[in-house]
């Protein structure tokens, strides 16, 4: 049976469980989007659920006595990485100074999907995009162009539509004002209205997006 001990840096192993138990928890709860429970982490690592809630409350323990940055907290239930309160005013400044960036064209189109199929789940914007977009929704969320409108009937998938925001910076009284897509269409009647090149793309900070970096 394969140990911790047996697997060099770097390597990854073909068994979850042959993984060391806490940067493996450090690892997914760098990613997660909510509170992951106990027993969801333990089904993952394949490991007893009490020896990984052991360890996070070892790792909450040592983040707090080396005064990091940021700590791991038990909150509704599930663990998730949070900044400290102290540091809140350098967090800040990011998020502020991120607020004047130009949207790149990876973000623009992702915009122009859920503006023009508002309220959509990520999933149907990658599918319309034709790559994963889950960190340029991230950036949209940030820069307040889009929010959440619920979730997908039967999947539960969260929706997205856009904000006042973005209308306030495209400078439109509603939705109803978008421009037609048809002019945008090779061919109206050969290109389906889905496509990422059957959508415009627009910057909300500037009139000429030059970077094409998906962030």
């Amino acid at each position: 049976m394969t140990t911790t001990d047996d697997i060099a840096p770097g390597q990854a192993p073909a068994d979850v469980a042959a993984l060391a138990l806490k940067p493996a928890l450090e690892a997914v709860l760098m990613v997660v989007d909510e509170p992951a429970t106990e027993a969801d982490l333990a089904r993952l690592l394949e490991r007893p659920r009490r020896a990984v809630a052991d360890a996070l409350r070892e790792l909450s323990d040592e983040y707090a006595r080396t005064a990091r940055g940021f700590d791991l907290r038990l909150v509704a239930g599930g663990w998730r990485f949070y900044t400290r309160p102290e540091y809140a005013a350098a967090v800040e400044r990011f998020v502020l100074d991120g607020q004047q960036a130009r949207l790149t064209q990876a973000a623009l189109e992702t915009l122009a999907v859920v503006a023009y199929r508002q309220p959509v789940s990520r999933s149907r914007v990658a599918a319309v995009r034709g790559v994963n977009c889950d960190g340029v929704m991230r950036t949209l969320l940030q820069r307040g162009l889009v929010e959440e409108a619920g979730t997908e009937p039967g999947t539960g998938a969260i929706l997205y539509r856009t904000t006042n925001y973005f209308l306030e910076r495209m400078g439109l009284r509603g939705l109803d004002e978008l421009p037609e897509l048809a002019p945008f269409l090779p061919e109206a009647d050969a290109v389906e209205a889905e496509s990422a090149e059957a959508l415009p793309s627009f910057d909300p900070d500037a009139p000429e997006p030059t970077s094409t970096t998906e962030h």
